[in-house]
C-alpha cells in the first residue's frame, strides 16, 4: 500500500466530493462504501476516502463507525485524517459533528483540530466564525428548509460548542492572510487557553492553501471538501508523494438514468432543466405507502421509454410539500420509503442494462450504492465542483455520479452525460 491520506466521511456524495479535490491535486484515490476490512481493496491509492451514512444517525452508532473506520485507516499507513462534512454543516439538533470530532481527536491522542466547511467554489465561505451560503448566512439560505437537518444558525463556534464536550475558538480572516506562521501562532494561544478546536475564516481558495499547509502535521483536520485541497502539498513537498496522476472517465456504455431524492433548491432546478426534453417520472409518496406497486409502475415505465435518452426518476418536492408529506408519515418514515423506492429501483434497472446512473442527494445516494452492493469506486474527472464521476471496482462495472443535493448547476444532468464516450 502507499496510502498517505485518509478521510472518514459522513455521507456518501461528500466522500465523493473530498475525493474529488484529491483527484484535481494529483491523487490516486479510491473511496470505500461502508466500513473496510482486511478484503478491502484499494490498490495503489495515494488517498482513501471511508463514505458512511451517520449524518442523521444516533450519535453512539455514529461515533462507533468514525472510530472502526479510524483504526483501519491508520493500520492501512494513512498519515493525516479527514473528518469530512458537509459545506452547510448540516446535523442534526444534538449534533454527530463534535461527537465524532471529540472521539477522533481523543482516539488518536490529539490537542487541537480546525474546523474548516469552506468551499468557494460552490459559495461556501467563512468570515468571523459565521458560515455563508452566497451572499446569505447559511441560516437565511434554502439550508434552513432541509428536511432532515435544518439550519437555523451560521454560527460555527455557537454550533460546535453546542454539540462538542471541548470549546471551540476563532482563527480570524486577518491570521489567515497574514500566512502559516500567524496560524501557527494564534493556535498556540488557543491552546494554551484550553481550547481544542478552532474554526477557521476561509473566502477564497488561496485562504484554503494557506490553511492546509499550516495543517501539516496535524493527525486531525475536520471541514469540507475544500480544506483538503492543501494538504497534499505538504507531503509532495516532503518527498513522500510522487508523481501526479491523471483521472480517467468511466467505461460503462449502458443506458442512462438520474435517480433523485434531494429536495434542495439546486436539484429542484436540475429536474425542471430536462422535463419536457428527458422522460421523468415523479413517484408518488402516497402509493409508495400502499405498497410496491408505485415502484414496479416506475420500473416498467422507464424500461418502455428510447433507449438512447437519459431517464429520469424524482421524488423531489418543494418545502411546503416536503411538509405535508412527512405530517402524514413522520420524518423518518418518508425519508426511508423514498430511499428504498429509488435504491430498490436502481438495482432492477442496473440489471436490465442502465449502467451510467446519477443520484442526487446524500442520504439517496448512501440508499442506491448500499443497494447495489457497491464497496469501491475509482474516482474519475470531474463534472461539477464536489462531484466527479466515478466506476465501480467490480466485474460489471458502473459509472456513478453521487451529488450532494446542493451542488451542481441547472445544466448538471446534461453536463454529466455529456462527458461520457
Amino acid at each position: 500500500m502507499t496510502l498517505i491520506l485518509g478521510a472518514i466521511a459522513d455521507d456518501f456524495t461528500g466522500a465523493t466530493d473530498l475525493a474529488n479535490t484529491w483527484v484535481k491535486e494529483g491523487l490516486r484515490v479510491c473511496q470505500v462504501i461502508g466500513l473496510p476490512d482486511a478484503q478491502t481493496d484499494i490498490g495503489d491509492a495515494d488517498a482513501v476516502v471511508v463514505a458512511l451514512k451517520f449524518r442523521t444517525a444516533p450519535v453512539a452508532e455514529a461515533c462507533q463507525q468514525s472510530l472502526a473506520a479510524l483504526e483501519w485507516l491508520q493500520q492501512a499507513g494513512a498519515q493525516q485524517i479527514v473528518f469530512k462534512y458537509c459545506s452547510t454543516f448540516d446535523s442534526t439538533a444534538k449534533g454527530n459533528i463534535g461527537p465524532v470530532a471529540d472521539a477522533l481527536l481523543d482516539a488518536m491522542g490529539g490537542e487541537f483540530a480546525l474546523i474548516c466547511p469552506a468551499f468557494p467554489d460552490n459559495g461556501r465561505t467563512i468570515y468571523k466564525g459565521e458560515l455563508f451560503v452566497g451572499d446569505l448566512l447559511l441560516s437565511e439560505s434554502s439550508m434552513k428548509d432541509h428536511p432532515l437537518t435544518p439550519m437555523r444558525d451560521a454560527n460555527l463556534i455557537r454550533l460546535m460548542q453546542g454539540q462538542s464536550r471541548y470549546h471551540t475558538g476563532l482563527i480570524a480572516l486577518q491570521d489567515v492572510r497574514a500566512g502559516t506562521d500567524r496560524i501557527h501562532a494564534k493556535i498556540d494561544v488557543l491552546k494554551a487557553e484550553g481550547y481544542r478546536y478552532g474554526v477557521i475564516d476561509a473566502i477564497t481558495d488561496a485562504d484554503l492553501r494557506v490553511i492546509g499547509q499550516a495543517a501539516a502535521g496535524h493527525g486531525l483536520v475536520t471541514g469540507g471538501s475544500g480544506v483538503g485541497m492543501g494538504l497534499p502539498g505538504n507531503f509532495r513537498d516532503s518527498g513522500v508523494l510522487g508523481a501526479v496522476s491523471t483521472p480517467e472517465l468511466p467505461r460503462a456504455t449502458g443506458r442512462a438514468l438520474v435517480l433523485a431524492g434531494s429536495c434542495s433548491a439546486a436539484t429542484r432546478a436540475q429536474i425542471a432543466a430536462v422535463s419536457g426534453r428527458w422522460p421523468c417520472r415523479k413517484l408518488d409518496v402516497d402509493g409508495l405507502a400502499k405498497g410496491p406497486a408505485e415502484i414496479t409502475a416506475a420500473v416498467d415505465w422507464t424500461m418502455g421509454q428510447p433507449p438512447d435518452s437519459p431517464v429520469l426518476i424524482y421524488a423531489s418536492s418543494d418545502p411546503a410539500e416536503v411538509a405535508e408529506v412527512q405530517q402524514r408519515y413522520g420524518v423518518a418514515r418518508a425519508g426511508q420509503m423514498v430511499e428504498a423506492a429509488l435504491s430498490g429501483i436502481a438495482v432492477t434497472l442496473s440489471q436490465s442494462g442502465f449502467t451510467r446512473i446519477v443520484v442526487a442527494g446524500g442520504e439517496t445516494s448512501g440508499a442506491v450504492v448500499s443497494a447495489l452492493g457497491v464497496r469501491t469506486l475509482r474516482i474519475g474527472p470531474e463534472i461539477a465542483p464536489g462531484v466527479p464521476w466515478t466506476q465501480t471496482v467490480s466485474d460489471a462495472p458502473l459509472a456513478i455520479a453521487l451529488k450532494s443535493g446542493n451542488f451542481g448547476a441547472e445544466s448538471f444532468f446534461f453536463d454529466a452525460f455529456a462527458m461520457l464516450p
